[in-house]
């Protein structure tokens, strides 16, 4: 029987109820201490309600200067546990799997929210120092935050915060836990040569370039239980064509090695390292094609994300094998029910189960 949309979906002992994950999407509304509100209970767990099979925290700061703003969402010690723990509860009360990804802003951190124009945030102004593999700051229009090159010791740090958000996640009751390796932040920052000026055993040819990654995902995986799955969302392209950057025949050959050190899924995403990116032909499926050219060439399942708007393109994805999740984001921003809608829109409302809440209204 082939695969669609509402078919289950299971990786170890998790079993997701369809093929829909709510993508990762920022939303800047912590106090400056990290810690979950109301707003990301009520953000998240509208997404459960409303039937996504996945249902995947913003990017989760590891340490306080991963963070890209002083507003984001953090998980560097228990008191970041214990406020998403009634997120994490109430996701999987719903039916969906909870799921977190942690990640670390690099060269692209200490800065106001989008919103707030997105501007370098120095020290005095309630900013911090930012680390990255080479001392190559983001190309800010004004000036950019204090950057420095990281240190070995620096690394080691990095890697064992990973691990160390990883055991914080679980205690606060997530099922999955993904690595941020892309959209330019401080892992993809080392894969890519463009940022990566390093001589060390941390830069220079792919095997050092990659390291980092491959550790971090070895020691997330390390403190992570058997039967529990990890993710790793990349960037499979730089988008930067004229540039010596990193490719989709890098992303293939990377992803051979992330499944050789633990994870179970690679979710396929694009760019974010430099603001000269070409993106080629945006609009539906546009970042498809790299998911599926990774679940061709691997052994690992892949999520797929970019312009996924539609029911039916979304099952298409899954129904012709070229993508094994559903990675939706901003039509989740725009319709907190899309799974439902969609179970109706494609004839399949018997394989999804509305709140009892809300079934006056089916």
């Amino acid at each position: 029987m082939t695969d669609d949309l509402f078919s289950s979906f299971s990786l170890r002992e998790c079993s997701a109820r369809n093929r829909v994950m709510v993508s990762p999407m920022c939303q800047y509304s912590c106090d400056d201490d990290g810690l979950a509100t109301d707003w990301h209970r009520v953000h998240l767990g509208s997404r459960a309600i409303g039937g996504a099979g996945i249902v995947m925290t913003e990017a989760t700061a590891v340490e306080p200067r991963g963070r890209i703003s002083p507003n984001d969402l953090g998980i560097w010690n228990d008191d970041h546990a214990d406020a998403l723990a009634p997120v994490a509860e109430f996701v999987g009360e719903q039916g969906a799997l909870p799921a977190i990804q942690l990640a670390h802003a690099g060269r692209k951190a200490s800065k106001t929210r989008p919103w707030d124009g997105s501007t370098p945030l120095r020290p005095d102004e309630g900013g911090w120092e930012t680390i990255a593999p080479s001392a190559d700051a983001w190309p800010y229009d004004g000036d950019p935050p204090e950057i420095r090159a990281m240190t070995r010791d620096d690394i080691e740090t990095v890697v064992d915060a990973f691990a160390s958000a990883a055991r914080c996640s679980l205690d606060a009751g997530f099922e999955i836990v993904e690595v941020h390796a892309a959209h330019g932040y401080l892992l993809h920052e080392f894969l890519s040569p463009i940022t990566n000026h390093r001589e060390d055993e941390y830069g220079g040819c792919f095997e050092n370039r990659t390291r980092i990654v491959r550790e971090v995902t070895e020691a997330v995986r390390a403190v992570w239980p058997d039967d529990k799955p990890v993710f790793v969302r990349i960037s499979a392209t730089d988008w930067l064509p004229d540039h010596e950057s990193w490719t989709v025949e890098d992303s293939v050959r990377l992803s051979d090695q992330l499944a050789d050190v633990g994870a179970d899924l690679v979710d396929v995403s694009a760019g974010g390292l430099h603001p000269d990116q070409r993106i080629p032909n945006p609009g539906p499926n546009y970042q498809v094609p790299y998911a599926e050219r990774i679940r061709e060439e691997t052994s690992l399942p892949v999520g797929a994300v970019g312009g996924i708007t539609e029911p039916a393109q979304a099952d298409a994805l899954v129904r012709n094998e070229r993508a094994d999740l559903a990675v939706v984001g901003r039509e989740h921003l725009r319709d907190p029910y899309f799974t439902l809608h969609a179970a109706k829109e494609l004839g399949a409302e018997d394989r999804v189960e509305w709140p009892v809440q809300y079934r006056r209204a089916t």
